[in-house]
């Protein structure tokens, strides 16, 4: 029998790959409108990635931390009695993701184009990057490598609370979130589990050696200090790009953050200036939209 989670998730359009575990893909919100003809993510963007040929998906949906700012539920914890294997997931992704976005194509045939609609149905993007927290997930290393293997380019977003995970790891492209300059803020933002600063630095350190981003989720009043503070671990991180993005009063955040939380564009990039102006990064470029600066790396 489904739990309740389980039946909410599925309602929000969450595609489970097996009755008993966690693993699942939803199409975002981008990968709809740009198969409708309209507007790309950001990463289209800054990175090249076709949103209409990209999935959205995560081998589990447990974490380890409670972020404020995200909006996942934390009240509806859903239970995983086993893992999904790499192999099951690779070969349901073309079926579940037509089934996510069947419907859709009939709401919106006057809309959607036949070009946009077959790509949809051949993706050739996966960003590990749906909801938990992928490294909990014990092949994540035997996953990414299965989708690597058949000619899709990865992006794998991680908390970087298990650098010995993400060591093992090789996707096209390596995230690591970095919520606070210190871990006093880190602990008032992200909540975690266990004690994991140490473990995040450790995985920052690593970006260096591979392409890789760091993402910084800018929440007003709450992390948006200490630019000098997060110019200092990236500099050490050497990761090549740095995205600075705006948080978005969205989901169950609503009911821990208040929309004051959510800055404007323009505060975003004042602090994407600050940091950029106290370590070896530049703006590349932004999008106003998503409230997003990109940072490059200088070489």
């Amino acid at each position: 029998m489904p739990s309740a989670p389980c039946n909410a998730l599925r309602k929000q359009g969450y595609q489970f790959f097996s009755p008993a575990s966690t693993a699942a893909l939803k199409p975002c919100m981008w990968c709809k409108r740009a198969l409708a003809g309209g507007e790309m993510c950001y990463k289209h963007q800054f990175y090249g990635i076709a949103s209409h040929r990209c999935v959205q998906m995560t081998p589990t949906l447990r974490c380890n931390q409670r972020c404020l700012f995200c909006w996942r539920s934390f009240e509806h914890e859903m239970p995983e009695e086993m893992e999904c294997p790499p192999e099951p997931i690779f070969a349901a992704v073309h079926k579940l993701q037509k089934k996510a976005l069947a419907g859709y194509n009939a709401v919106l045939e006057n809309t959607v184009t036949e070009e946009r609609w077959k790509e949809a149905l051949d993706p050739k993007h996966v960003a590990i990057s749906l909801s938990g927290e992928p490294t909990l997930y014990s092949q994540l290393p035997e996953l990414i490598d299965l989708f690597n293997s058949n000619g899709y380019t990865t992006f794998h977003v991680s908390n970087g609370t298990n650098p010995d995970m993400l060591a093992r790891c090789h996707p096209y492209q390596q995230y690591v979130s970095l919520a606070a300059p210190d871990k006093e803020t880190y602990e008032k933002t992200c909540r975690p589990m266990g004690d994991y600063w140490d473990r995040i630095n450790e995985s920052l350190h690593m970006l260096g050696s591979r392409r890789s981003a760091v993402r910084i989720t800018l929440v007003s009043g709450l992390n948006d200090i200490h630019p000098e503070k997060y110019a200092a671990l990236l500099q050490d991180a050497g990761a090549t790009f740095v995205e600075v993005k705006g948080y978005m009063y969205l989901g169950y955040s609503r009911n821990r953050l208040a929309r004051e939380n959510m800055p404007e564009h323009d505060h975003v990039r004042r602090f994407a200036e600050k940091i950029a102006a106290a370590c070896d990064y530049k703006i590349r470029d932004e999008n106003r939209l998503s409230r997003v600066v990109c940072l490059e790396r200088e070489i």
